[in-house]
């Protein structure tokens, strides 16, 4: 029975890599951030290839990786399936002779027939098969190489990168490979990806890293609509993201009033008017404090002028179009507000509704004010309140 595997890492030197997670069996995990934010590090971690100064790997019961008890099992000893964005394929060996090194506790003339098997489970004809990897197609190596990396029937499956170096029509493919493979396969996997949208479409969770730091783990969904802080937002491509000061409690209770002003007069100390949203309040920001807010795009719903019904604890807003991209099956459209034109929202629009925007076009934004997630700044600004 397959088990989670828990990470937990504090290293301050040579490089700084803190934090931990959970991923659980038949759970897709993706590892985001930016290059050197030391998400390659951490999957090195898990497969035994660094040994951090402090920190714990376990699946289930059995410990990889207890610095405080010196317990540190081998690269060799854990049972890993690691793929690679290069492929890492033996050139001199055909397609089934790479799988095979991974079939090393079968008798050896099991190992061919067994490889061949593996890589049908991959897609790839018996022709295929005896190919060397320099007579296959980027995705048909990289299905070597996941071949290679189930074959050992692990208990974690690591991907560093695995489509990058593949073109859109191979990936495209690979991803509904491994949707299937998710559906057979009870093990935890563990993706790092520089790709936003592939870890949207493939992964349960996320764990948001920066500068050798977890800085938000949790479901894929919760962490879009709930960054823990302005930068978590930026790193998982939140667009809308707004600047404002928390006004404090109001009427009723659990309601409270967040002022939408810009980031400008917030750095200046200038209180200027700005557009007053009655919002949840948690009891947890005193008045006054700067803050950082984002609206998901499932909280906002573009109408035609006089057109939509505006339903409760939402607010209509006038705007225009202010730029529109087509992006194929959807459009990308800016929109700039009349009552704060400082500020521009960003949604894609699908459907027939996206017929007919152009720049300049007046439109209705009704926002959900219940979609509104409040992040406090670190500091109060130094000359006190602002309202």
């Amino acid at each position: 029975m397959s088990q989670p595997v828990v990470c937990q890492v504090a290293q301050t030197k040579p490089m700084r890599l803190v934090g931990e997670f959970v991923c659980k069996p038949g759970e897709l995990t993706a590892l985001v951030g930016p290059s050197g934010a030391g998400k390659t590090s951490m999957l090195r971690v898990l497969a035994g290839l660094m040994r951090p100064h402090q920190g714990r790997i376990a699946v289930g019961d059995q410990e990889w990786l207890n610095t405080s008890a010196n317990v540190f099992v081998g690269p060799q000893q854990r049972r890993v399936g690691l793929v690679f964005q290069n492929y890492a394929l033996m050139p001199h060996l055909h397609a089934a002779g790479n799988v095979a090194l991974a079939l090393q506790h079968l008798p050896k003339a099991d190992r061919l027939a067994v490889a061949v098997q593996w890589l049908r489970n991959m897609r790839l004809s018996p022709e295929e098969a005896f190919r060397k990897p320099a007579a296959l197609s980027g995705g048909q190596q990289q299905r070597v190489a996941l071949a290679r990396a189930l074959a050992r029937e692990p208990q974690l499956l690591l991907l560093d990168e695995p489509f990058s170096a593949v073109d859109q029509m191979n990936r495209e493919s690979l991803y509904r490979l491994l949707a299937d493979l998710r559906r057979q396969l009870n093990i935890p996997m563990v993706l790092v990806t520089h790709d936003l949208n592939e870890a949207r479409r493939l992964c349960d969770a996320l764990v948001v890293m920066d500068q050798g730091e977890v800085l938000q783990t949790g479901r894929s969904f919760d962490v879009h609509r709930r960054p823990r802080n302005a930068r978590v937002a930026d790193l998982v491509g939140i667009q809308n993201r707004f600047s404002g000061v928390w006004v404090g409690p109001g009427e009723p209770l659990g309601v409270g009033m967040l002022r939408w002003s810009r980031a400008l007069d917030q750095a200046l100390g200038v209180d200027a008017p700005g557009l007053d949203l009655q919002v949840k309040d948690k009891g947890k920001i005193p008045p006054g404090y700067l803050v950082n807010w984002v609206v998901h795009t499932d909280g906002l719903a573009l109408h035609p002028v006089g057109e939509g019904e505006l339903l409760p604890n939402h607010v209509q807003l006038q705007v225009e179009v202010a730029g529109h991209r087509d992006l194929g099956e959807l459009s990308w459209v800016d929109l700039r507000m009349q009552a704060a034109p400082f500020e521009t929202f960003k949604m894609a629009v699908a459907g027939a509704q996206r017929l007919g925007l152009k720049p300049g076009l007046p439109m209705v934004l009704h926002m959900d004010l219940s979609m509104i997630h409040i992040m406090p700044n670190k500091h109060r600004h130094g000359s006190g309140p602002l309202v």
